[in-house]
């Protein structure tokens, strides 16, 4: 990354902070790995709102590192937590036995969580936190004595991670074209709710699409109630581009899976602990499911975390039989991990003395004005928002679908800003800290990338 240029904020005279290590051996997750190895991005260090590359060069970070980071970089509150417990305990089991910070976490969880989810399973990801819950649904539905519910429904151009179990119910064909035939059988797909057609630069919760939610009757026609176990949606749908919940859509859908006794799972592994202007999107939009799946910012990406919040009512119906027997065969050597649960301890507390989900709200307003300025350049076909997130979607050029994203990608990248590309689509979704002064370096990083890829 030579060819990086300095930024006002680096030293013209500033030496490489690290040795380039070899490329050679990590396959890199979701990554075009020859591309990258080619042209390399590497980041070393992390404080407040930025990074720091590899050649000393100042990153802005409009992606909260991976949709995690909600309370900035560098949390000495975090760091000292987690140094504190790996030296009085690095690890116990979770498996018939316990340890008292995990209890801690849960109880301190629940005092955010909606009404009536007040049991928390602990995971280690997104994807493991989907898997779970789609384990419990059945879990639930056999004890209730419904052992004919098996079959799910998720959502197309949804994300639920990359477990057999989350990419059977999601809905982005490049993660399971490969696998199709591993998939898990008796899964259906709700229509998705993008509608550029009609709903194009919406600002907040478009008022078109929410009759989509109606496509779930005519499945649970085909198909027979006593078979569905449950649906799976994200209130906002992150990972295929910020696309939003039309109003009253959510509402509608947690109507029909209660009269047909179908359970509904909120998957909020990004939307969870302040990015939509609420601990939950499921109390900015006022649906409460029974099942929330999260992960990421639940300890700002500190140590890899996730948990499951479930409705009491799916508790206590699987704790059946004897008492000396296992109620649920699940389970992850690190659940609960001490050393994450103290991070995540340690976050909610800057959340919450921060006042980051309130702030979260509060600069909606300026964050929406501030992308929404983008409308008008160049191949800019759409912008969505809520809260502290925004995708903002380009027509793809003649060389192919997502040339034009990357390039813009790109672009930020080399001028100090770290925005997300999924395909032709660019996400910003900063840390929760950002002040109105980065916000606006973030557009006009954006702007300038946008008029100078065309």
């Amino acid at each position: 990354m030579a060819d990086l240029p300095l930024n006002s904020s680096s030293d013209a005279s500033h030496q490489s902070s690290t040795e380039h290590p070899s490329l050679e051996h990590f396959w890199m997750p979701f990554t075009a790995n020859r591309q990258f190895k080619a042209n390399p991005r590497l980041l070393t260090k992390a404080e407040g709102m930025y990074y720091t590359d590899i050649d000393g060069n100042k990153v802005l970070d409009a992606t909260a590192g991976l949709w995690c980071c909600n309370a900035g970089h560098g949390r000495k509150e975090i760091s000292e937590a987690v140094s504190k417990q790996i030296k009085e305990m690095d690890y116990a089991p979770s498996f018939q036995m316990g340890h008292p910070i995990a209890f801690e976490l849960a109880e301190r969880l629940v005092e955010l969580s909606p009404e009536g989810l007040n049991k928390v399973f602990f995971t280690n990801s997104g994807s493991e936190s989907v898997d779970t819950a789609l384990k419990m649904a059945l879990c639930y539905h056999r004890a209730n004595g419904q052992a004919s519910r098996t079959r799910f429904i998720g959502r197309e151009m949804g994300y639920h991670g990359v477990g057999f179990g989350g990419i059977s119910v999601g809905g982005l064909s490049n993660n399971r074209k490969a696998f199709s035939g591993q998939l898990l059988q008796g899964v259906d797909h709700l229509p998705h709710t993008l509608d550029i057609q009609n709903a194009a630069f919406t600002r907040g919760l478009s008022h078109f699409g929410a009759e989509k939610a109606e496509v779930l009757e005519q499945l649970v026609t085909l198909h027979g109630a006593e078979n569905i176990a449950a649906v799976i949606v994200e209130p906002m749908s992150g990972s295929a581009g910020v696309i939003l919940p039309p109003q009253g859509y959510l509402k509608r859908l947690r109507e029909i899976t209660k009269k047909h006794g179908i359970l509904l799972i909120f998957d909020e592994v990004i939307t969870a602990f302040g990015r939509v202007g609420a601990a939950f999107a499921s109390q900015r939009w006022g649906v409460i499911p029974d099942i929330i799946t999260t992960a990421k910012a639940i300890n700002n990406g500190a140590i890899p975390m996730g948990a499951v919040f479930v409705q009491d009512f799916i508790h206590d119906t699987c704790m059946q039989g004897p008492n000396e027997l296992i109620e649920f065969f699940h389970g992850y050597t690190y659940s609960g991990h001490p050393v994450a649960a103290a991070a995540a301890l340690a976050t909610l507390s800057i959340y919450e003395n921060e006042q980051l989900f309130e702030r979260s709200f509060e600069l909606e307003r300026y964050f929406e004005d501030a992308v929404h300025s983008l409308k008008g350049l160049p191949n800019v076909i759409d912008i969505r928002n809520t809260g502290l997130v925004a995708g903002i979607q380009f027509s793809p050029n003649a060389q192919g679908a997502g040339k034009r994203g990357y390039g813009v990608f790109e672009h930020c990248f080399r001028h100090g800003t770290l925005v997300r590309a999924t395909g032709d689509i660019i996400a910003m979704s900063p840390p929760l800290i950002v002040d109105k002064r980065e916000i606006d370096q973030m557009v006009n990083s954006l702007s300038d990338a946008i008029n100078a890829v065309g």
